[in-house]
C-alpha cells in the first residue's frame, strides 16, 4: 500500500474507531489493515493510537497527525480540482435524506440544480433511518431533529415540529381526541426505523415532557407509505408538519391535539467540515439552503 493510501486508512481508522471498519472501507481484512498502521508507525518513529481491546483512540501525536494529514489531502484534492476547468462544477454528490422530503421535495430540486450544472451527478439515499456519513460516505445530509455533538457542519434549513394528523373521514368515524392518552386506543400508522418502531409520540403538557404508546394498525419503515396511508383514512399518523404541508393546506388532513404536540424537531443540512469543499457541494448547499428558505 502507498503511503498515500496508508494515510487515508490511518484517517477513515480515526473516524471510525475501528481498524476493522478503516479496512473493509478500503477493501482490506483486519489483519492488512492493521499491518498497514503498524507500517505507517514504524515509519514515523511514533504511536499513532492507544490500542485496547475495548477502543481504539488517537495518541497526542495521533491527533497531530490527523490535523495535518486531513490538510494535505484537502489540498491535494484542490490541486488536482484546478486541473479541471477553471470554476468547473462537476462530479458526483452523495445524499441522504428522510423519505418524504427526498420524493416531494429535494428531487426537484436536485434537478433544478442539475439544469444549472449538468456534469454533476447524484447518489441518493432516502430513508427514514439515520446513516453514519462517514461510514457510509455521504457527502450531504439531511436530518430532522436535535443534533448530537459532532465535527459534522449542521446548517438549519427550517423551524418544524412533529403532529398527529388523520384524514377527515377518520375523525368522522372515530372522533377527534380531546387528549393524547386517548391516541392509545385509536388505530395508529408507525414507522419502524434502525432503531425500532417509533409507537411511543412525545408531546408536551404543563410544559413537561410526555409520551404515549400507540397501537400499530398498520406499519413501514417508509415515511412516504405512512402519509399515504394517513390520506386513505387508515389511522392516525406521527408526521413532520414540513411533509404535509400540502395535504393541510388542500384539506386531505387535518391535525389533531396542537396544544400538545409541539416539540421543535428543525430540518438541518449537515455535511463535513473542511476548509476546501469542492464547488459541487458547496454551491449545492447554498442553493438547497435557498430553495428551502423560498419554499
Amino acid at each position: 500500500m502507498d503511503s498515500l493510501s496508508a494515510i487515508r486508512l490511518f484517517l477513515d481508522a480515526a473516524a471510525l474507531g475501528s481498524f476493522s471498519a478503516a479496512g473493509r472501507k478500503q477493501g482490506l481484512s483486519p489483519a492488512a489493515a492493521s499491518a498497514c498502521i503498524q507500517r505507517l508507525e514504524a515509519g514515523l518513529k511514533t504511536r499513532l493510537f492507544e490500542r485496547t481491546t475495548r477502543q481504539l483512540r488517537l495518541t497526542e501525536e495521533g491527533r497531530h497527525y490527523r490535523h495535518y494529514s486531513e490538510q494535505a489531502l484537502a489540498l491535494m484534492a484542490e490541486a488536482e480540482a484546478g486541473l479541471q476547468a477553471q470554476g468547473a462544477v462537476r462530479g458526483l454528490v452523495k445524499i441522504s435524506a428522510p423519505s418524504d422530503f427526498g420524493r416531494n421535495l429535494l428531487l426537484g430540486w436536485l434537478e433544478e440544480f442539475r439544469l444549472l450544472h449538468p456534469d454533476v451527478q447524484y447518489a441518493l439515499s432516502l430513508s427514514d433511518s439515520t446513516s453514519d456519513l462517514v461510514q457510509d460516505d455521504i457527502d450531504l445530509a439531511v436530518r430532522y431533529g436535535l443534533l448530537p455533538d459532532s465535527d459534522m457542519v449542521a446548517r438549519p434549513l427550517r423551524p418544524n415540529r412533529r403532529v398527529v394528523c388523520a384524514a377527515p373521514a377518520l375523525l368522522e368515524r372515530c372522533g377527534v381526541p380531546q387528549h393524547p392518552e386517548q391516541l392509545a386506543g385509536l388505530p395508529a400508522l408507525v414507522l419502524v426505523t434502525a432503531s425500532g418502531p417509533m409507537h411511543e409520540w412525545r408531546y408536551l403538557e404543563d410544559e413537561a415532557r410526555r409520551t404515549v404508546r400507540v397501537q400499530r394498525s398498520h406499519q413501514s419503515n417508509d415515511g412516504e407509505v405512512i402519509r399515504k396511508w394517513a390520506l386513505a383514512g387508515q389511522g392516525f399518523a406521527y408526521k413532520s408538519l414540513l411533509d404535509i404541508e400540502d395535504d393541510l393546506r388542500a384539506g386531505r388532513l387535518q391535525t389533531v391535539l396542537d396544544d400538545y404536540f409541539r416539540e421543535s424537531v428543525p430540518l438541518n443540512l449537515l455535511y463535513r467540515r473542511s476548509r476546501f469543499q469542492p464547488p459541487r457541494i458547496a454551491l449545492l448547499v447554498e442553493f438547497l439552503l435557498a430553495r428551502c428558505a423560498g419554499s
